[in-house]
């Protein structure tokens, strides 16, 4: 059973995740962010120039997890300060927005990137972001879980707006991420541990994961054997 709590301030961290939120400038990736950690959502969100990043400690199995989530400007002309800091990330968010076909229409873009900057161990979920829009949406949901699946990633569609799926995704990842290096048996001291596998299961809302791992049905913002408190 894999446990998460938000906001710690303990010391003795086991483990430190690098996450970096990429994706076109405008789609949310910066609401996102603020949603997960602040639970703050601002009407007049500026761009991002560069890269700024918040950390959030959860607790996975008794142990204390570290995310350092990095928030990467979309514009090209950053593209040279931002891919530096793909470098050491064990996750990403690769967000678009889908109410604006363009920004998935760059995905590959954008997993080529990671490709090449990246640990080729990398986890990422794809996220379409703005789902309190779907009323005018230009990407079907089946298009992008087709995508995901091709390209072995996780999927889900959120709304940093009214924080549909928020948490999910963030906590999705970061439990894969888990799952990866516990197999590794990293810890952030150095020392080698093994731990019992994380299984990650949501009920209702939809979370597509990889096509080496077994489908996951679905939440509602609740988790069958994870629990957020």
């Amino acid at each position: 059973m894999a446990q998460f709590q938000g906001d710690l301030d303990h010391e003795g961290i086991d483990y430190m995740f690098k996450v970096v939120m990429i994706g076109d400038s405008g789609v949310g990736k910066s609401q996102l962010l603020n949603r997960f950690v602040r639970n703050e959502f601002h009407l007049k969100s500026k761009a991002t120039i560069g890269v700024e990043f918040l950390t959030k400690t959860v607790l996975m199995d008794h142990k204390l997890v570290k995310a350092q989530i990095w928030d990467t400007a979309g514009q090209e002309r950053y593209q040279a300060i931002t891919t530096a800091y793909y470098r050491g990330a064990t996750g990403a968010l690769l967000t678009y927005d889908i109410t604006k076909r363009h920004t998935f229409n760059h995905i590959e873009k954008w997993l080529d990137e990671l490709h090449n900057h990246a640990d080729k161990n990398i986890v990422v979920m794809l996220v379409g972001n703005k789902s309190d829009l779907s009323s005018i949406r230009e990407v079907p949901i089946e298009e992008a879980e087709d995508l995901a699946k091709q390209k072995g990633l996780f999927f889900i569609e959120t709304s940093a707006l009214d924080s549909n799926n928020v948490e999910p995704a963030f906590l999705g990842l970061l439990s894969q991420i888990y799952v990866t290096m516990s197999k590794k048996h990293i810890t952030a001291d150095g020392r080698e541990r093994n731990w019992d596998k994380v299984n990650l299961e949501f009920e209702g809302t939809k979370l597509l994961v990889s096509s080496q791992e077994p489908e996951c049905q679905k939440s509602k913002k609740r988790f069958s054997c994870c629990s957020v408190f």
